[in-house]
């Protein structure tokens, strides 16, 4: 892939996602493409057809893990090999290495490839509604703001809870959200949340400080907005119980697909950066 070829993988994969992004939407999952490319040229591909492209798979390596950001194949052109083709060079960027992470979509022909790649399948849960205001908890821990010189701190729990760092996902991340960070005498822990408070991405050393920072990222939806909680596996009941307790409602939605470990837990991950 180049990066001449990004914002035509954006379009592709909106496309095959069946979603609509929102200007501001599109530039972030173009810059996180471009981001990819940048740090792992060798995970990026992408396939042409008369000069139209028609196929992507963008992958990164962190430590001894690989993650499968983004992979998108035009609707005509599925069942014909192109996608294992596609798939086949992203993974070979990964060889070597201990684990895998796919943030996968519902598609039943995405969960075949995936699970014939070896991967286990592990349904994901979106809990999204109004915040009910009056279950948020009083007496919050004192959280403070993240920075770059926290970056050692985030890649330490990374290793813990999902077996790689973030490394230098962290200033992806800083650059488009907020970063809240937890110590406190039960643990210490981290979330990524966006403008509407949601988290992008949540990692802590136990269930408690987990449960501490959703609680902040949902005591920071704006009143009466639709808020959601995206990318929750069974493994994350202590996220499901505030979800609930915030009186959000549980949908399926998709899966994560594990190559050589079991969910991560306590974690929410990003959907593109793992």
């Amino acid at each position: 892939m180049r990066v001449a070829d990004v914002e035509a993988a954006e379009a592709l994969s909106a496309v095959e996602f069946g979603i609509s992004r929102s200007p501001a939407h599109r530039r972030r999952w173009c810059a996180r493409t471009v981001h990819h490319l940048t740090t792992d040229a060798g995970g990026c591909w992408a396939a042409d057809l008369d000069g139209e492209l028609v196929g992507i798979a963008v992958s990164c390596r962190r430590g001894l893990s690989w993650f499968l950001a983004s992979f998108a194949v035009r609707a005509d052109l599925q069942g014909r090999g192109l996608g294992r083709r596609l798939l086949d060079a992203a993974l070979g960027h990964g060889a070597g290495c201990e684990h895998g992470m796919i943030s996968s979509s519902s598609d039943p022909k995405a969960f075949r490839r995936y699970r014939a790649a070896g991967f286990s399948m592990h349904p994901q849960l979106h809990l999204s509604g109004r915040v009910d205001r009056t279950a948020l908890p009083a007496g919050l821990p004192a959280f403070r703001a993240g920075t770059a010189a926290d970056r050692e701190l985030l890649d330490d729990l990374d290793r813990r809870r999902r077996g790689a760092p973030h490394g230098p996902d962290h200033e992806f991340l800083l650059a488009y959200s907020r970063l809240v960070v937890l110590e406190w005498p039960a643990g210490t822990g981290y979330a990524y949340l966006d403008d509407a408070g949601e988290p992008l991405l949540l990692c802590a050393t136990d269930d408690a400080t987990a449960t501490a920072l959703l609680w902040e990222a949902v005591a920071s939806a704006v009143p009466d907005a639709h808020y959601a909680i995206s990318h929750v596996t069974a493994a994350n009941e202590w996220a499901i119980d505030v979800a609930l307790a915030a009186r959000l409602n549980p949908t399926t939605d998709g899966y994560l697909a594990l190559r050589g470990l079991a969910p991560p837990t306590p974690y929410l991950h990003n959907g593109g950066l793992l």
